[in-house]
């Protein structure tokens, strides 16, 4: 008896390991996938969320401390890659997935249906509102922005070095702040404009305008998970259950689940539950 338990914990399969990065988005995104896994697996799938940025989550995958987390297409080809993405979102997905299979020995699944690149917002009772839904239009007001974003945002090549191409009208020096804390300045009117994500929680409200990137200086950042290999080989069930994650989401549905941890301060692991329900695969 003692050799066929020896045998059988001999077999069992490596535990699991879904990552995430240092954003709601991600812990949501890593709780979904660790929960749908776990249902359609039958066993404990272990978390290991707030790895950072995508650098520093990569590395993680790279070492083996992590199986799988959710990617952005953009941030691989413009930080891991650290090339000039096309402009089209397929091609940018397709040139992930080829070099991180060749590099990475990792398998990045089709896209999970969300794009979160970077979007300026302004307040919705700005008087130039009504004027202004096009980052072009907002290059061609009278009175300067003033612009507040993220230290991540202003160091990215993607960043504010993309946003400049529009020679925003500015009334002061960009200013950097917490992402957390922008939204706040923007409605205080300490700032007039800022950049977030086009999934923020925060989106919801209809205090804000989103203004619409018109010349496509921002890099599509479509959510995938990306995958050791290794794993999908020799786990039976793990891709399959990872693909019917494809193309459930949108942009406005990624939304309303991050405004449900930011705002109205849910756990991530109930709104991962109640989303696997809805999408009727719990």
């Amino acid at each position: 008896m003692v050799g066929l338990t020896a045998a059988g914990c001999g077999n069992s399969p490596k535990t699991i390991v879904v990552g995430s990065m240092n954003s709601t988005e991600q812990v949501v995104l890593g709780e979904i996938v660790a929960q749908h896994l776990e249902h359609r697996l039958g066993r404990k799938v272990q978390r290991q969320p707030n790895l950072g940025r995508t650098l520093n989550a990569y590395q993680a995958f790279q070492s083996g401390e992590i199986s799988l987390y959710p990617e952005y297409t953009g941030a691989i080809v413009t930080e891991i890659l650290k090339e000039q993405p096309a402009n089209e979102s397929t091609l940018i997905f397709e040139r992930a997935k080829g070099e991180m299979k060749r590099l990475a020995q990792a398998d990045l699944l089709n896209p999970l249906g969300i794009d979160n690149s970077f979007v300026a917002v302004i307040r919705a009772d700005d008087p130039r509102a009504s004027k202004v839904s096009t980052l072009s239009q907002a290059a061609e007001v009278s009175e300067g922005w003033i612009l507040g974003a993220s230290l991540e945002f202003q160091q990215l090549t993607d960043g504010m070095a993309a946003l400049t191409q529009y020679k925003l009208p500015m009334k002061a020096a960009p200013r950097s702040m917490d992402g957390d804390q922008l939204f706040k300045a923007l409605e205080q009117g300490a700032l007039t404009m800022v950049v977030g994500h086009a999934t923020d929680g925060v989106l919801t409200q209809k205090s804000w305008e989103t203004l619409r990137d018109d010349r496509h200086v921002f890099v599509p950042k479509q959510a995938c998970l990306l995958v050791q290999q290794n794993l999908l080989m020799t786990q039976p069930g793990v891709r399959e259950a990872l693909e019917q994650l494809s193309g459930k989401f949108t942009n406005d549905k990624m939304r309303q689940l991050n405004a449900l941890v930011d705002l109205d301060h849910m756990q991530p692991k109930d709104v991962a539950a109640s989303f696997l329900t809805e999408a009727g695969l719990k």
